[in-house]
């Protein structure tokens, strides 16, 4: 049976106000760094220091295939799902230009995709299954397949240096595998959060809508995080949340990315809350249930919770590009906090 690595508590009133004070001690006029100064302060209370350097920053891209696939609830073939790793290992992705560009080590996992990869720099093979069960006629994951790809993504974060995770998936159909966990643990109705995923149509989000009812009417007893995660969630959904929970445990700074890593997000979270207090939300992706969900995970939209997602360009790509993306404001903060000139040391007068 899978253990949960212990992820405590970070509550210090002590260091959040000296981050606080460090922070309006800056040579600009009061609040004048918005989100900036959150941001700050949130990679400081995570790293535990007034003083936060982020190093050997991570992304892993976490790969599998779903059977549900089969029903017609994507608009790609899951082909696709392996052409994409390929495609990832030859630098040729979004987020591998991404992460190209800003420096940041990629690791493509292969979960359980329906595909024999032969050994390739970059890629590491943790295949549990070749892709999941049909969700509509019953469990996706046997609960031993869910608690190996589980233990799989804790293995794995300890295997990795650095103190940022930064997490990226692909799979064919896990907008589908996130839209039922969203849902069922979410408490709200299915139609509410099924967006077109890859690409499809009215008619096929309708068709898609009605095929996710069926899996969770199939799976009705699923109710606790881990048994919805091993009946709805998929392998590298799984072995992300494995990754998360060790990634927490470790204090890591977790920059999670679209729909389907807040997924991930959503089920680690229920098995430890705390996994939050370490987590940065990249962005608000286009996929119609993301933003229903941050808003379920505390955060939504900057005018109403925290710093919110860190951007709104209306991605829908996935991959972990959109943690790339924002990785340089993460930097930013850091920077401002280390970097610039209190209105002491600069010698400029503070205001009255």
């Amino acid at each position: 049976m899978f253990q949960i690595p212990p992820v405590p508590d970070l509550n210090n009133p002590d260091l959040a106000a000296a981050l606080a004070d460090k922070i309006a001690r800056k040579t600009v006029p009061h609040g004048a760094l918005g989100r900036l100064a959150a941001l700050a302060q949130r990679l400081g209370a995570i790293l535990g220091t007034t003083e936060p350097r982020l190093h050997a920053p991570q992304l892993v891209v976490f790969a599998a295939d779903h059977g549900i696939v089969a029903r017609g609830v994507s608009a790609y073939p899951s082909d696709v799902t392996w052409q994409m790793v390929g495609n990832f290992l030859a630098g040729g992705a979004a987020v591998s230009v991404l992460a190209r560009q800003h420096g940041i080590a990629q690791t493509v996992v292969d979960c359980g995709v329906r595909h024999d990869f032969a050994p390739a720099p970059g890629l590491l093979i943790r295949k549990v299954a070749a892709g999941t069960q049909d969700a509509s006629a019953g469990p996706a994951m046997t609960a031993a397949q869910c608690d190996q790809a589980l233990a799989n993504g804790v293995a794995l974060v300890q295997g990795l240096p650095g103190n940022a995770l930064l997490l990226g998936e692909m799979g064919i159909g896990n907008t589908s595998a996130a839209t039922l966990l969203t849902a069922r643990l979410g408490g709200v109705d299915v139609a509410e959060v099924t967006g077109a995923g890859t690409g499809l149509d009215t008619q096929g989000v309708a068709r898609k809508t009605a095929v996710l009812r069926e899996a969770l009417a199939a799976n009705a007893e699923a109710t606790a995080p881990l048994a919805a995660l091993a009946a709805l969630g998929g392998l590298e959904i799984a072995t992300m949340v494995g990754a998360i929970l060790q990634a927490a445990s470790e204090r890591r700074v977790i920059v999670v990315d679209g729909f389907i890593a807040s997924a991930a997000v959503l089920v680690a979270s229920r098995l430890a809350p705390p996994v939050l207090q370490r987590c940065v939300f990249a962005h608000q992706s286009d996929e119609r249930g993301h933003a229903r969900l941050l808003a379920m995970l505390g955060a939504g939209a900057p005018a109403q919770q925290g710093i919110g997602p860190l951007l709104d360009m209306g991605l829908r790509v996935g991959e972990g590009s959109g943690a790339a993306l924002a990785w340089p404001l993460l930097v930013s903060a850091c920077a401002i906090l280390n970097e610039m000139a209190s209105f002491e040391s600069a010698g400029v007068s503070d205001r009255a």
